[in-house]
């Protein structure tokens, strides 16, 4: 499990869940110069996560939204091994 990376203020990053087991936390990555966050479009997968925020060891919460499909279900955003974020633009 990942520990969220913190600023000089202590706050910290944000994380989402890897991709293949749905629980180990993992920070998304930016570009240092353009600060774009990496993304993978178009990339489907299975739902291995429950429906309530993944924590760090240090109980940092992942990031989670509202499912596309009723607007009310939590979901978990997953992230993969490269530290790109899912998604899907169409």
């Amino acid at each position: 499990m990942t520990e969220a990376k913190r600023d000089q203020n202590s706050i910290p990053v944000i994380l989402g869940v890897l991709n293949t087991d749905g629980e180990t936390t993992t920070p998304p990555t930016a570009d240092p110069t353009t600060h774009a966050l990496g993304s993978i479009n178009g990339i489907t997968g299975s739902d291995l996560s429950g429906d309530i925020a993944s924590r760090d060891e240090n109980g940092i919460t992942t990031m989670i939204v509202v499912s596309e499909v009723d607007g009310i279900t939590p979901v978990e955003l997953y992230i993969n091994s490269s530290g790109n974020l899912l998604i899907k633009s169409t």
